[in-house]
């Protein structure tokens, strides 16, 4: 088991042929990827893997289920602190935190960045 929380964010530029055609990129997930830029010490507190838009997501399916394989998505590394708004998925017993929104609080209380402006 890793000793860090595991962040994972979308690959840019990727097609889907679900919504037309044309190459994207997920607005929460650069969100995030702009945190990491702004705090780059995160990326010595965080792994932080870019996986392919593609699902299933083989890195995530294992550790948090096929039902929370949406990004970003930060699979932690132990228990969160008391009243964190994490998940717990029942199978795996791994706690996680999804959403850029959410990442970001959980980065703040747990990692020392600045909370955002309300």
């Amino acid at each position: 088991m890793t000793t860090h929380d595991q962040l994972f964010l979308l690959t840019p530029n990727f097609a889907d042929g679900r919504v037309g055609t044309g190459i994207f990129h997920c607005p929460e997930c650069a969100q995030v990827e702009g945190l990491l830029s702004y705090y780059p010490y995160l990326r010595g507190r965080v792994d932080v893997h870019y996986v392919d838009f593609a699902r299933p997501r083989a890195e995530i399916v294992p550790l948090v289920g096929a039902e929370n394989q949406s990004c970003p998505l930060l699979v932690l590394a132990g228990r969160p602190p008391e009243g964190m708004a994490v998940r717990q998925h029942d199978a795996s017993g791994r706690w996680f935190v999804a959403g850029a929104p959410a990442i970001a609080a959980y980065l703040a209380a747990v990692h020392g960045i600045p909370a955002a402006h309300p």
